[in-house]
């Protein structure tokens, strides 16, 4: 396994863009199947990116797709982020 630093970056990247893109399609004004369809297009392209990305760094891909989204989403403020997340149902 060769890891080459510029494509590990390019898919951190894409795949931080893509979670980013889902995320936000939660609060978008599409609804109900268009919504779902979207979301599970983004998720299902990360997948793609995930299964390239383990290609270069092996089971390190998922650790740094985690700290990756982490620190693009730790610093933004964006006001879904600010909201109160809602309980959890049993």
């Amino acid at each position: 396994m060769q890891q080459h630093p510029s494509d590990v970056v390019r898919l951190l990247e894409l795949i931080d863009a893509e979670y980013t893109a889902a995320r936000r399609g939660l609060s978008g004004t599409a609804a109900g199947v268009s919504q779902h369809q979207f979301i599970t297009n983004k998720m299902e392209r990360m997948e793609l990116l995930h299964q390239e990305l383990r290609t270069h760094v092996g089971e390190q891909a998922m650790m740094l797709i985690t700290q990756t989204i982490d620190a693009s989403h730790s610093d933004t403020s964006d006001s879904s982020d600010n909201q109160e997340e809602p309980p959890k149902l049993l």
